[in-house]
């Protein structure tokens, strides 16, 4: 890994931001240290978001150089932003991170099956649909032919490099059809109380068709007139938090024009880490157009939008103990509890319960996941245990990395606690009280 001798963090972020005020708001008073899920894991005070900011001061000032024994603790920072809501001085260490990325993009040389990752997936893959798509129907052959099952018996995994078991054991199972942005309009019967374009987004389209089509269900059974653009892309998030700023750029001038295309009174995410993403717009645009800021004006996350417009109650009974994983993009970013709680304690018989450390990352953290396999794995069997031990049949969350690494880790866990959206729960006591007819 190759670096420059003398990096400067100067300019990170925007001109009239520059990445240096913000970081020498930090006291260093350390309440940043519990809320952060890898110096919980680990003790360590580099591990920790106070470190990290240490660790860039000191580059910044040229007592460093920006090295892999540095910047190994920065790579290991999931970006769940739980140190914004415990810090007394407004340190905003998102952006600081983000600016940290893009720097180390430039000035730290990755290895090369990294880069090709990289820039196969975030820069040509993830904002092209139809390839997406392709890809898509390629793994649910792999999945529904037998090949994975026959793969995985053989114990060919076992005989590759650890990483390429690790990817492959990191699939998630496509066993629904795919949403698709394709222009189409869909009113509710009665009188239009709203009107939503939505964000089919790139992963959760392809793994999570779905529980999209149960968001829009239920926004149509609620009066919402629900609007799908055909020009939208994925919202950028993925390439931000990895540094990759000019594709991230690209993908959200997409959305800005093709979401506002058809003049909503709202856009909608279903996904809670586009919608932290699209919320901050203006920050990765640092554009004039007033479109944009009407475009993060507009910008609501599901479960917010819907508990805001005031649902009806649905007809059907769920009789299920279910405990709400509060995503780090919903919880820490956009700062939203009481909505989707809200929403779940509309549904009739449903009982819900709250577990220990819900604040705490699920290690999912978008490509984290795959490159810092080991952290994840320890962070998602942590909250694996946190909901086992609250009892209840069902953990339901709102954003598709949490609930695939929900997935994962209450599987090697032993548990057989199910995974499920709160959309999805609405919808199915919808269907089943008969409120569709």
């Amino acid at each position: 890994m190759k670096v420059d001798s003398k990096p400067n963090l100067r300019g990170f972020i925007t001109p009239d931001a520059p990445a240096e005020d913000d970081l020498y708001k930090c006291v260093q008073c350390g309440f940043c240290l519990n809320a952060c899920p890898t110096y919980l894991e680990t003790g360590l005070e580099a591990e920790s978001p106070r470190g990290r900011l240490t660790l860039m001061k000191a580059v910044n000032e040229g007592r460093l150089e920006m090295s892999p024994t540095v910047t190994r603790h920065w790579d290991l920072c999931l970006q769940c932003r739980a140190c914004e809501v415990a810090c007394p001085s407004g340190v905003p260490y998102g952006r600081i991170m983000l600016g940290t990325r893009a720097e180390m993009k430039d000035r730290v040389k990755r290895p090369f099956r990294r880069r090709v990752a990289r820039e196969v997936g975030l820069n040509r893959l993830i904002d092209r649909p139809r390839a997406l798509r392709i890809m898509g129907r390629v793994m649910r052959a792999y999945q529904r032919w037998g090949i994975q099952s026959f793969l995985r018996r053989s114990g060919v995994f076992r005989a590759l490099p650890k990483r390429f078991s690790d990817m492959e054991t990191s699939l998630p199972e496509m066993n629904s059809d795919f949403f698709v942005a394709d222009g189409r309009v869909l009113k509710p019967s009665g009188a239009i109380r709203a009107r939503v374009a939505l964000l089919a987004g790139c992963v959760m389209a392809i793994t999570d068709g779905d529980v999209m089509e149960a968001a829009v269900r239920v926004m149509v059974r609620n009066g919402v007139e629900v609007h799908v653009p055909k020009n939208q892309s994925c919202c950028g998030s993925l390439s931000m938090h990895v540094g990759e700023r000019e594709s991230a750029r690209e993908m959200a001038m997409g959305n800005v024009r093709g979401l506002l295309s058809c003049d909503p009174d709202f856009v909608v995410a279903v996904s809670a880490g586009c919608g932290s993403t699209m919320k901050e717009y203006e920050e990765l645009l640092n554009d004039d157009d007033a479109s944009v800021g009407e475009f993060v004006d507009k910008t609501r996350d599901v479960h917010e939008f819907l508990a805001q417009l005031g649902i009806d109650q649905p007809s059907g009974k769920l009789d299920q103990c279910v405990v709400f994983q509060d995503p780090c993009h919903l919880l820490s970013t956009q700062r939203i509890y009481d909505a989707p709680r809200q929403l779940l304690t509309t549904i009739p018989g449903l009982e819900l319960v709250d577990m220990n450390e819900g604040s705490v990352c699920c290690g999912s953290a978008g490509t984290y996941s795959l490159y810092q396999r080991e952290m994840s794995e320890r962070l998602g069997d942590r909250k694996a245990r946190n909901v086992a031990s609250t009892g209840a049949d069902i953990v339901a969350t709102g954003n598709p990395g949490c609930a695939l690494q929900l997935k994962s880790a209450l599987a090697r866990n032993g548990s057989d606690i199910d995974v499920k959206y709160v959309v999805q729960l609405l919808d199915t006591a919808y269907r089943d009280g008969g409120d569709y007819a």
